[in-house]
């Protein structure tokens, strides 16, 4: 929980309906500390109406700030500062305290410090102040943030990125030399001032097919929200705010930011995803391929030892291919384990010994869950699931096997506990079988962890695999 949000909670009687409305605010009051070339603090007044409290400050990146030390936390009983008192008592803005209306009551009070440094006054500031201006009256009415507007994430352009005011009709009243620039790297020839904004934009996309409605209504000042303006040159993110007045439109407020090197590696990024994707699905096909030959092969030998051979050997190729598909159906090099472990466990139910003939074998229940793990670790810990749970059904006797399924942040723990007989007497593990011999090299090795097995006569036997985390699991 954010830090205002907390205090706000602790100190004060604002719903939750109240405080979410805040959190919109203080997610998008960045933008008029930078056009206010201003501080800005946020005050609430507490539960006991003793006074208020600064539960926020944002700082404007284009300005020095004026108030360098941070005051969140600090409690301003009534009379220290009258400005403040007066906009949560009368909700009218006094002086540079602006409030912030709910339901019929004052329950925020945004103080607005200008920047003290002198500054040469010119287009630019004028535009940035009376924007600012705009958009505090907004903020008072009610009208800002647009809801539009919510979580915009981080490459949302900032003032100094690049700006264009629009007039009431959708014509550029200034453009600001970066928005100048991001243009011309579109392909832009004219001039942008005094022409229709919307007109330039669509003819700069240079998209097959209908106009998008968005670009279009971003551009024309009418509708919040962002927007990629995009063509074979370049990419520009536009992010269109309407300027607002007595419930009148006045104009609005459009910045923009060159994102073509973004979106570039986007691009590059989702083309290497797709690749790794098409990778795991064309090799989980071509151990399909190999399990399906040794079936086949299975079927056409007449030793019974060949025969379960073979079936042990289509299991281990059918495992490493289910870890396969999962990766191909999902971005990234993680997988799901437990995904795995229920195909792996319905795997072993068809090629357990005696399905075919329709003799009963034990029932097979997962618990727990083992989170997400690095698809190479998802390999190691398959083959070892299935070479454990085709012992216990082979070998165990037994009437249910349970696997149980954990993790932690240092290790992913897989066991396989069954109820059968136990393991032989005098079996130390000095002289494994090729199955338990592969869990002990895997747990060991690609798995960085250890492999226990323990039974007693009668009570059953519990095998576990313990494999470090990769850096790949969460």
């Amino acid at each position: 929980m954010a830090i205002w949000a907390r205090l706000a909670e602790d100190r004060t009687d604002l719903t939750a309906v109240e405080r979410e409305k805040l959190g919109t605010v203080v997610g998008e009051w960045s933008l008029i500390a930078d056009l206010g070339l201003s501080d800005l603090v946020m005050w609430l007044p507490t539960w006991n109406e003793a006074g208020l409290l600064a539960v926020a400050l944002v700082r404007p990146t284009t300005a020095p700030t004026s108030v360098p030390e941070d005051i969140v936390g600090t409690f301003a009983p009534k009379g220290r500062h009258p400005e403040l008192d007066q906009a949560l008592a009368f909700g009218r803005v006094a002086a540079n305290a602006y409030p912030i209306r709910m339901g019929g009551r004052v329950v925020a009070v945004i103080a607005r410090h200008p920047s003290a440094a002198a500054r040469v006054a010119g287009q630019l500031e004028e535009i940035y102040l009376r924007t600012a201006d705009d958009l505090l009256g907004m903020l008072v009415a009610g009208t800002f943030p647009p809801e539009a507007l919510a979580d915009s994430g981080l490459e949302s352009p900032r003032v100094g990125d690049g700006l264009i005011r629009l007039d009431g009709e959708g014509r550029a009243q200034y453009a600001s030399p970066n928005a100048v620039s991001a243009l011309r790297r579109l392909g832009l020839a004219t001039g942008v001032v005094g022409n229709d904004f919307a007109s330039i934009a669509i003819r700069l996309s240079h998209r097959q097919g209908p106009v998008d409605e968005a670009l279009s209504a971003i551009a024309r000042g009418r509708s919040a929200g962002q927007v990629d303006l995009e063509n074979a040159q370049a990419t520009v993110l536009l992010r269109g705010i309407p300027l607002l007045a007595d419930g009148d439109h006045r104009g609005a407020l459009v910045l923009m930011r060159d994102v073509t090197d973004l979106r570039r590696r986007e691009r590059a990024l989702l083309s290497k995803e797709a690749t790794i994707r098409e990778i795991h699905h064309r090799v989980k096909n071509n151990l399909q391929t190999v399990a399906a030959l040794l079936r086949l092969q299975a079927r056409r030998a007449t030793s019974d030892q060949t025969r379960a051979a073979l079936g042990e050997a289509e299991l281990r190729v059918g495992a490493i291919a289910l870890v396969h598909e999962t990766l191909s159906r999902q971005a990234g090099e993680t997988v799901l384990f437990d995904e795995v472990a229920d195909r792996i466990i319905a795997l072993v139910r068809d090629l357990a010994p005696g399905h075919s003939v329709g003799e009963s074998i034990p029932t097979i229940t997962r618990k727990g869950s083992s989170g997400e793990c690095g698809g190479d670790v998802a390999t190691a810990l398959a083959m070892c699931l299935s070479e454990l749970l085709h012992n216990a059904v082979e070998h165990a006797k037994a009437t249910a096997i349970v696997v149980e399924l954990d993790h932690s942040a240092q290790e992913t723990t897989v066991c396989v506990v069954d109820d059968g007989i136990g393991l032989p007497e005098g079996f130390d593990g000095t002289d494994p079988g090729l199955g338990l011999h592969i869990v002990q090299s895997l747990a060991t090795g690609e798995l960085r962890g250890r492999f226990t097995l323990a039974g007693d006569p009668g009570r059953g036997t519990r095998a576990e695999v313990r494999a470090g985390r990769s850096e790949g699991g969460h």
